[in-house]
């Protein structure tokens, strides 16, 4: 069964200051855009380098065959998802983070300021989102057709999706 991990990084929703709304936006988007089954596992974590680093590495370990981060992805000094992705990941695809970034100018100026990056290691594609809900959808949608694709060049579950873009075959 195809496996999705789901983390935020929020040092106030991890001590329970506030609830992750960030986490369920992007739930609620994977249950409308996903049509085969799937297990999501879901984590909520401080922003801090060595949590996030080993966060993502035991959902490698879990075989989630797509990991999508929100938090930490801005200029702020404890922003760290993009080092602690890079630390990660065995090949950067920085054209997500760069949509990302021109998708959203349409809605706020001050979208230059994030830094989210994707990448993939093994069978695992990881994605960097924003913190906000409203830009999670917004940049979901911009991307979304691309990473069921990514999943499948890179041996990962299938991702039956009515908005994903494959090649088709040659015949």
């Amino acid at each position: 069964m195809l496996k999705v991990g789901i983390v935020t990084m929020s040092d106030r929703a991890s001590a329970g200051i506030y609830e992750d709304k960030s986490g369920k936006e992007i739930e609620k988007f994977l249950n409308e855009n996903i049509q085969n089954k799937f297990e999501i596992i879901y984590r909520l974590i401080p922003d801090e380098f060595n949590e996030i680093v080993n966060t993502l590495k035991e959902l490698i370990s879990l075989k989630c065959s797509l990991i999508l981060t929100t938090g930490g992805t801005g200029p702020a000094p404890r922003d760290v998802t993009p080092e602690a992705t890079k630390e990660v990941i065995e090949k950067e695809l920085p054209g997500f983070g760069e949509l990302m970034r021109m998708h959203s100018l349409k809605y706020v100026p001050t979208s230059i300021l994030a830094r989210g990056t994707a990448g993939v290691v093994k069978n695992t594609f990881i994605l960097n989102l924003p913190g906000s809900p409203k830009a999670i959808k917004e940049n979901l949608e911009a991307v979304w057709a691309a990473i069921p694709y990514a999943v499948d060049l890179i041996g990962g579950d299938y991702i039956e999706s009515k908005s994903a873009f494959r090649p088709k075959k040659k015949s």
